[in-house]
């Protein structure tokens, strides 16, 4: 992976720090095909670095990670995600290998041996949520914005890292609704750790980075894989492996066709502002609203 302004991750050390920052600035730093597997190189770059201690992961511009950038594939009708070929036929075990791919990228995060802290400022939405709740730990700027909108339609979070943070009720809360929530109730929440003011967060991931900085790499990794491990004999696994399959079906469920299918007709964006904004979404499809509903 190199460093240049054409990858979608960039990597510098700086006092025993990897940093990596998603780098499509321009989209809110949208997951393309690319960005995955940049992270996962960004992470094994910095475990194989005997320097670097912990890892810092930020997004560039103005937000964390918007999510997975769906706009082509929702608008061409591709059916698995990613493809935007207009193919129809769903094959769940090439969808689910798709997406198992990029949530194990992802999920390097959670597996390194050295800590990794998500600094999330402007949004960590959708598939971005998925991004920053694979880091050891968050932190979120107050104002800044978390959830899952695709919980409504056309999605389920394939690292399931919501429960896991949050236990039952409140990831219920989070994921029956589609809603988000900014960076204050979501330390009060538990789902991150800090939620400094916009203008401190900087200074606060670095005291945090530093204090972590000056232990040994060896006792950094085995307080990790310990505290990992109880979340594994929970089930983690199985519980990514549902998760990313449910994802698939969301997409190819009749609401989730009459979803794709508003895109095309009015534009993702539009499409997307229907789902959040709490309108009902029919029951097994239904006609698409026309330009005059959206106007209502």
């Amino acid at each position: 992976m190199s460093d240049d302004q054409q990858s979608t991750v960039l990597y510098e050390v700086k006092g025993r720090k990897a940093y990596l920052t998603l780098n499509r600035p321009d989209r809110l730093n949208a997951i393309d095909l690319r960005m995955p597997g940049d992270i996962a190189a960004a992470v094994r770059r910095a475990n194989d670095d005997p320097q670097v201690h912990v890892i810092v992961l930020q997004g560039a511009g103005r937000a964390f990670c918007s999510g997975y950038d769906l706009k082509m594939s929702a608008e061409e009708g591709g059916g698995t995600q990613g493809s935007t070929d207009g193919d129809t036929v769903w094959d769940p075990i090439k969808d689910f290998a798709w997406m198992k791919g990029f949530s194990d990228d992802f999920f390097t995060l959670w597996r390194s041996l050295k800590p990794t802290i998500a600094k999330v400022h402007g949004y960590a939405v959708a598939g971005g949520s998925d991004i920053a709740l694979s880091c050891d730990l968050v932190v979120m700027a107050e104002d800044a914005q978390i959830g899952y909108m695709p919980s409504r339609v056309w999605g389920c979070p394939t690292t399931a890292m919501w429960v896991y943070r949050l236990g039952a009720e409140r990831a219920k809360r989070m994921l029956l609704t589609g809603d988000t929530i900014d960076g204050r109730t979501a330390a009060d929440w538990g789902l991150v750790l800090d939620a400094p003011p916009a203008g401190e967060l900087d200074a606060r991931v670095e005291e945090l980075a530093d204090r972590m900085a000056g232990v040994p790499v060896n006792q950094l990794a085995m307080q990790k894989l310990m505290i990992n491990q109880a979340y594994d004999n929970m089930g983690l696994h199985g519980t990514q492996v549902l998760a990313t399959l449910f994802d698939g079906i969301t997409r190819h469920s009749p609401e989730g066709r009459w979803f794709q299918q508003f895109a095309a007709t009015h534009g993702f964006h539009a499409a997307v502002k229907w789902r959040d904004s709490g309108r009902w979404i029919p029951e097994g499809g239904g006609p698409i609203p026309t330009a005059q509903d959206l106007e209502d």
